[in-house]
């Protein structure tokens, strides 16, 4: 009898203390979870900050450039100062502006609206989206783009990319799939950034949307051709 009670407590025992060692793995590895979540916000966040200086640097530049592009302007005028220093720097801002047709390297995408057909799919996933174009267009930027065009349609500062029903509109221009998209940059970083796993394209070829991207040393984009018009930011004097 005396035996009979000793083994049951030793097993009362052991369920306590199995009991107890399962709620302390239980702890950890819910303390170490919150941890890596914490470490992966915290890089999330410092990437996001880290872009975010980048495109406000980005915008200080091209403010600058607007400013200088006018003074140029305006002492060409003024004093019919035609030097090839000045020529050389108007050549310059207007590169940066759009203004002009651009040579390099980068990359070509051809992006398609899906052939697929299954009725159970929500067709609204089956076609490019003129926020598609748009997250496309940031990617490349993002990457060090230098100049970018999306049917031959240059995207400058101004550029507007919006849906109109059935149509896509940039610059004010009806465009439609196929989406040919050119940029011009370090070839290796833009196609590096826009075929990454996990990047857009990824999210694309998931919906079916028919993606090709190429690398090209040879990669023209032409100028833009409307008109830069500024209504409610003016130059300091």
């Amino acid at each position: 009898m005396k035996n009979k009670n000793a083994y049951i407590a030793i097993g009362i025992v052991c369920v306590v203390l199995a009991a107890a060692i399962t709620l302390q793995i239980r702890t950890m590895q819910g303390e170490n979870s919150a941890v890596a979540q914490e470490f992966a916000n915290s890089e999330l966040k410092d990437s996001l900050l880290e872009w975010k200086e980048k495109s406000d640097n980005a915008e200080t530049d091209l403010e600058k450039s607007v400013e200088r592009l006018d003074e140029l302007r305006q002492t060409s005028t003024t004093n019919g100062n035609s030097s090839e220093e000045k020529q050389e720097e108007l050549k310059k801002y207007n590169q940066i502006l759009g203004l002009t047709d651009v040579t390099g390297e980068g990359i070509t995408m051809t992006v398609t609206d899906s052939t697929q057909t299954n009725t159970a799919v929500d067709m609204n996933n089956l076609i490019v989206h003129d926020s598609d174009l748009r997250s496309l267009v940031n990617e490349l930027s993002n990457a060090g783009a230098e100049a970018i065009s999306i049917n031959d349609e240059r995207i400058v500062s101004t550029t507007a990319i919006t849906c109109a029903g059935n149509v896509i509109l940039i610059n004010g221009n009806k465009v439609g799939s196929p989406f040919t998209i050119k940029a011009i940059g370090n070839q290796e970083s833009l196609y590096g950034a826009i075929t990454r796993a996990g990047g857009y394209t990824y999210g694309l070829r998931a919906r079916s949307i028919q993606v090709e991207t190429k690398k090209s040393d040879n990669v023209q984009i032409s100028k833009y051709t409307g008109a830069l018009s500024f209504k409610y930011a003016q130059n300091d004097d």
